[in-house]
């Protein structure tokens, strides 16, 4: 006696138990992670920046924005009139630069993951409808990615910082809706790929939805990639935030930023070269911790490393 033929709802509830290949055992990949001792230099770069940003307040008694003309210029390690250490130095105004410094992380982090997240979203929900429908939907995204990267960033950020006005918000914004074209992109060609394989063509035939496939099957698979840009893109948006003070774009004073504080300290660079050579040597690190640490994570999210 032949048995009877499953149910439609058991078909395909047994294609999504099979449906995801790369649904990755986080403990394996903790353990890949822990063996690439650059990436966890990376993060604990980072971490630091991190902690040290959210805990301005309790990290350093000095106020960033306090002025003390009679303290103007003072050398790393010297102290003030009140016998007090400033550790590195002070500016032309006489506020401590290592508190100006933390507190300037505040900012380069908020815009870094902020932004980071408008553009990585918007990224991935066009590269996912592009590259799973094709045809005159994948044509408008990509004409669209092609305009966005032949207008330059930086006159696109004069236009609206100037007519909107120079404030956190708009950073993020003008930054967040110019990055999306590398998300899109990269999220695309993994669902190219996605989308041909044995799980994605039964789920079609047994007419799952292709929201449902969409988010149950490819979803899942093109997120490796899409990760690993972000991670590495915040190094990016960090040093464009940079930039933008730097050109008295970004966040304006009293708030301490690094590009701010690049920006005065270039006058003085012959006479107190601590004022430029610190915040500078922040951005180095900063981008650097990230940088490590997202490259480790691509190295081992590649399966083709872990062989």
């Amino acid at each position: 006696m032949t048995p009877p033929a499953p149910s439609a709802a058991a078909r395909t509830l047994a294609v999504e138990a099979h449906a995801s290949p790369v649904r990755r055992d986080w403990l394996a990949f903790l353990r890949r992670l822990a063996r690439r001792r650059t990436a966890l230099f990376g993060l604990c770069v980072v971490a630091v920046v991190f902690v040290l940003a959210v805990g301005a307040p309790w990290v350093t008694s000095w106020d960033p924005t306090e002025q003390d003309i009679g303290s103007r210029l003072r050398a790393p390690g010297a102290a003030d009139e009140a016998g007090r250490v400033h550790l590195l130095g002070t500016d032309h105004l006489g506020r401590d630069l290592l508190a100006r410094i933390i507190f300037g992380a505040r900012p380069a982090l908020m815009v870094g993951f902020a932004a980071v997240a408008i553009s990585g979203l918007l990224g991935l929900v066009l590269g996912l409808v592009s590259g799973y429908f094709g045809g005159r939907v994948d044509d408008v995204f990509m004409r669209l990615a092609d305009i966005q990267l032949a207008f330059p960033f930086i006159l696109l950020a004069i236009a609206v910082i100037g007519v909107l006005g120079p404030s956190l918000p708009v950073i993020i914004v003008v930054i967040g809706v110019s990055s999306w074209v590398v998300y899109a992109r990269v999220v695309r060609s993994e669902v190219l790929s996605i989308r041909e394989r044995e799980f994605v063509q039964a789920a079609r035939a047994l007419g799952i939805r292709d929201g449902r496939i969409l988010l149950r099957h490819v979803l899942p698979n093109a997120l490796t990639p899409w990760l690993v840009v972000a991670t590495l893109d915040m190094a990016r948006v960090i040093v464009i935030e940079s930039a933008l003070s730097f050109l008295g774009l970004g966040v304006q004073p009293p708030t301490p930023t690094w590009g701010g504080m690049l920006a005065d300290g270039r006058v003085y660079i012959s006479t107190a070269w601590w004022l430029a050579t610190f915040p500078g040597l922040a951005i180095l690190v900063t981008v650097l911790g990230i940088n490590l640490f997202g490259d480790g994570l691509r190295d081992t999210l590649d399966p083709r490393l872990n062989v």
